[in-house]
């Protein structure tokens, strides 16, 4: 029998996940069924697949409890990929503080909870940090939605959009924002079972003072990249320090701080884009790792489940 797999989306993202053609070539040629389902679709039988690989559910910022919700369910009956504990960890960007404790370089990020003074912490952070622009972000957001770049100057715009975030019961990151950025981009360190594939660079995204964007997720200018050498040891550290072992995909975003420094401004562990178009091997990579996965729960007995590597 073969391996089913369900490849997670959601209702918004169908046509606009990338990778999502290759890889359901890859896995057909691998010998797999693999189907895309949406999260949320209350028909979906989450039972018949040997796995659950989340790829495009980029809804589930706006519904985190419900998301949270499905992910207990779903973890229950079949292996969801990356393993839960992993996915509850990584939707939410206080793991920051965890990483920052664990020794990784993170960007200096001061967060803002609901109820705080916002007007108070605002003014804190431009006291400690030097910079001419800031970028605040919800703490639990996707594609840029609800992220914007201000200038240090412009504090009653800045505080309002804070405020805006906090008033929807979202707590809030501010960062500051290096000029490198605007010429060096982001560079995106994608690993599959454990192993680094390839790496792009993310265009500047952020126009000083613009709106958020709209859309699902901001476009992106992507190109490939090389990584430097101090690249893929933050990213290597940054794996390393995780408690959860081998992970099936992961994605390391980092930037250079006002240094040149690389530091990491995201992990993307739950659902990254992977870029495969810049690394077509990678999908086939996936693919056979993904199978590899589904191994142990379908030696189990009928209706088992496997608990990961």
């Amino acid at each position: 029998m073969k391996t089913a797999v369900a490849l997670v989306s959601a209702r918004a993202a169908r046509g606009l996940d990338e990778d999502m053609p290759p890889l359901l070539a890859a896995l057909a040629a691998a010998g797999a069924h693999a189907e895309i389902a949406d999260w949320d679709d209350p028909e979906a039988d989450w039972a018949r697949f040997d796995a659950a690989l989340l790829r495009s559910a980029w809804d589930y910022t706006e519904r985190l409890p419900e998301f949270l919700d499905w992910i207990e369910r779903v973890d229950a009956i079949t292996t969801l990929l990356n393993p839960a504990p992993v996915l509850r960890w990584s939707a939410d960007k206080h793991y920051l503080r965890d990483l920052e404790r664990l020794g990784v370089p993170v960007v200096a990020t001061t967060f803002v909870e609901p109820g705080a003074d916002a007007r108070e912490t605002l003014g804190e952070f431009l006291e400690r940090e030097v910079c001419a622009e800031l970028v605040v972000k919800p703490a639990v957001g996707a594609g840029s939605r609800d992220t914007r770049r201000h200038a240090r100057a412009a504090s009653a715009e800045t505080l309002a959009h804070v405020r805006e975030l906090l008033d929807a019961d979202r707590a809030v990151l501010l960062q500051p924002y290096f000029e490198g950025v605007d010429q060096h981009g982001e560079t995106a360190l994608i690993y599959i079972d454990g192993r680094f594939s390839h790496a792009i660079r993310k265009g500047p995204l952020l126009p000083l003072g613009a709106p958020a964007t709209d859309g699902l997720f901001a476009p992106e200018t992507i190109t490939r990249r090389e990584p430097g050498a101090d690249e893929r040891a933050v990213a290597d550290r940054t794996l390393a320090a995780l408690p959860y072992g081998q992970l099936l995909y992961a994605r390391v975003d980092l930037i250079r701080d006002a240094a040149g420094k690389p530091c990491l401004l995201e992990l993307e562990l739950a659902e990254p884009s992977l870029f495969f178009a810049h690394e077509p091997r990678a999908a086939v990579q996936l693919a056979a790792a993904t199978l590899a996965w589904c191994a142990p729960a379908k030696a189990a007995a009928p209706g088992g489940k496997s608990t990961g590597r």
